[in-house]
């Protein structure tokens, strides 16, 4: 009897060592919950932060910066047995709050990545998770993204500035859809810049036909029963056996802070609920509306009084308000730059106070609006630059002024400039036709016959060849495409925005400067070389040359595939001896046959990879003209070093191949 306890003692003891050690280290390491952060572990990078109150709050009011937050240890996101992705849900209450209420900066990811360095990635568009080399969609990224987007950038194929979207691998979201949670009465626009908490749930379910959901709304609004999102997808090569899941923002010009106050996640099951009352707390938004009532009722003994008080102290307000609406800096050394130093007083009045209906555009440096000088009468643009540094002010100044002395008919002329405390305000020629891109994308209203776009090509050829060559002093644009080509009432081509770039960096260490450009239009060399020079200018202009005659940007999410880079659909087109495949459909056959082949084999002449083999604008020149030769890719010519191309002399009827290098040297 006593044998037979023992035994059976020891059969439990047996029992609960299997029990305990057959508990996977999984249990503990894959589900959490954070009502707040105040006590959390977490693996934070960049600007990202935890206040004292328990918010993770991811960016700050800084600009052109970035944050990554992640859980600290990788997650086992495969089976081990079957090698099939697990089925994950996760959700967390954000709040985004920019500093101003129509100009907002950038989103937030949720993210699963197989690594958590992410010190090569850029702020703005990036949203911290990619950058110009990591964004098309590298199968080696390893990145599943669900962006919360707050700004529009047609370079990704971004649907509006307030959606959310699935992204692989890439900032090309597979799928997208604008802001809003299901009712009963159907779909009800969110916008994710209230500065308002809202609640997104991502939920994955590994099966036959594994669906991805995703959904959004208000913390006050129950979980709804319809997804934003919810798409079939297949994440086997995507995710790998461990990877880590967490957050990335972004700020760019526009000051906007992103906070995550809650946050939950589990593997292989439903991510647990929010103690809304655990929230911490947001900072409150002071706010900007004037009060309606100055003072409460005061005792009629004393009405009298603060009535004069009153009084005299409205009208010297009127008048600091005045003087102050009108200064601007001025020191003695710009007296010597006289009549291209506007005065603010006469910029304001001609774009009425600067509103919004005046409003031209925005760019990367500023806001363009509309005017009319009030003593001549005559129309101008004028660009609003921020410009905080006082650092080498008077070279930046001369350096305007200098650039104010270039003169050619297809460059916009830069008149002249006015500063005013953290600002630099340019003034340019008014152009009625605006840009060159309303004309080509988005089903224009109306559409450039090729007589038009020939003329125009050749305008602005003429106009970078005067920049790089024929002034006294060689000036690279850094952003030549179709946005920065402005038309006049005669519709000639006038190249706009020269120099600003190269200006807005002036007195940088060229050594740390960031590479200026659009995406789409930077040459290979110089995300690795930082040096902008006339061959990148080249560059720019080929890919210009291929938005005019095939009617399409540089790159177009979406496109086929096998069409998405422009240039490269285009030089298979010409392999295939189909060049003219390549040119825009909405001119059907109302175009020169010869002129067309000429600017499509211009455009990838110009944005040969290899810098060494790109023509000089003057060689570009000629033959637009007709003066030389026309250039004719071989099979060859993509290949480095080995790069040749061949022109046919019409007078002797006979083909002759040059050296790239050399042929466009010696034209």
């Amino acid at each position: 009897m006593k044998k037979m306890m023992m035994m059976f003692i020891t059969f439990i003891l047996f029992f609960f060592f299997c029990m305990i050690t057959s508990i996977s280290p999984l249990e503990t390491t894959t589900n959490f919950t954070f009502n707040g952060f105040q006590h959390s572990n977490l693996h934070l990078d960049g600007i990202s932060s935890i206040t004292s109150n328990g918010l993770l709050r991811l960016t700050d009011t800084s600009k052109h910066n970035k944050s990554h937050v992640f859980f600290p240890t990788p997650l086992p996101f495969k089976n081990s047995s079957s090698g099939l992705p697990l089925s994950f849900s996760t959700s967390f209450i954000f709040s985004i709050i920019p500093e101003y209420k129509d100009l907002t900066g950038h989103g937030i990811t949720f993210v699963l990545s197989h690594s958590i360095n992410l010190s090569s990635t850029l702020p703005s568009q990036y949203l911290g998770l990619f950058n110009q080399t990591t964004c098309f969609g590298d199968p080696s990224n390893h990145v599943l993204a669900v962006e919360l987007d707050t700004n529009l950038n047609p370079d990704f194929g971004d649907i509006d500035n307030n959606h959310l979207g699935i992204d692989f691998n890439s900032l090309f979201s597979i799928y997208a859809s604008h802001a809003s949670y299901s009712t009963a009465d159907g779909f009800k626009n969110l916008s994710l810049v209230s500065g308002d908490p809202l609640q997104v749930w991502i939920e994955y379910e590994q099966s036959e036909n594994s669906l991805f959901n995703v959904t959004i709304a208000p913390i006050s609004v129950p979980k709804p029963t319809v997804p934003l999102i919810s798409k079939v997808v297949n994440l086997s090569s995507l995710v790998l056996d461990e990877m880590y899941v967490g957050f990335t923002s972004s700020t760019g010009s526009f000051p906007t802070s992103h906070y995550i106050l809650a946050w939950s996640f589990v593997l292989n099951g439903k991510a647990q609920a929010f103690d809304l009352s655990k929230l911490p707390p947001l900072p409150l938004v002071p706010s900007k509306s004037k009060p309606l009532v100055l003072f409460i009722l005061l005792p009629v003994i004393g009405v009298i009084l603060v009535l004069m008080v009153m009084a005299f102290v409205l009208v010297m307000m009127v008048k600091k308000r005045k003087k102050k609406r009108y200064s601007e800096l001025l020191e003695d050394w710009e007296t010597e730059y006289g009549p291209q130093r506007f005065s603010y007083k006469d910029l304001f009045l001609a774009t009425k106070g600067f509103e919004d209906e005046e409003l031209l555009g925005a760019g990367g440096f500023g806001r363009v609006y509309k005017g009319v000088l009030p003593k001549t009468n005559i129309q101008v643009a004028v660009k609003k630059v921020s410009h905080e540094s006082r650092q080498g002010m008077r070279e930046f100044i001369a350096e305007i002024i200098s650039i104010g002395k270039l003169s050619h008919r297809n460059l916009v002329r830069l008149l002249g400039y006015c500063r005013r405390e953290g600002e630099l305000l340019l003034v340019y020629e008014f152009m009625p036709n605006g840009s060159l891109d309303r004309y080509l994308f988005n089903e224009p209203k109306s559409l450039l016959d090729w007589e038009q776009r020939y003329r125009i090509i050749k305008g602005v050829a003429s106009g970078l060849l005067y920049l790089h060559e024929e002034w006294e002093q060689v000036v690279i644009h850094r952003d030549v495409k179709a946005s920065n080509i402005l038309l006049d009432c005669d519709m000639n081509g006038r190249l706009g925005d020269f120099g600003l770039s190269r200006l807005y960096d002036h007195g940088s260490d060229p050594q740390t400067t960031h590479v200026v450009g659009t995406l789409g239009y930077l040459a290979p060399e110089l995300p690795n070389t930082g040096k902008a020079n006339t061959s990148t200018d080249v560059y720019a202009f080929g890919g210009f040359l291929l938005e005019l005659a095939c009617g399409r940007r540089p790159i177009d999410a979406k496109a086929m595939p096998e069409e998405m880079i422009l240039v490269d659909w285009v030089y298979e087109c010409w392999k295939k001896d189909q060049i003219l495949d390549a040119r825009d459909a909405n001119l059907r056959e109302n175009y020169n046959t010869e002129e067309m082949k000429l600017v499509l084999m211009l455009g990838l002449v110009c944005s040969h990879p290899n810098p060494k083999y790109r023509p000089a604008m003057r060689a570009v020149m000629q033959a637009l003209d007709g003066s030389a030769p026309i250039p004719l890719l071989s099979d060859e010519c993509w290949i480095a070093d080995n790069s040749t191309f061949s022109f046919r002399d019409d007078d002797n009827n006979t083909t002759r191949y040059h050296s790239l290098a050399t042929s466009f040297s010696d034209v």
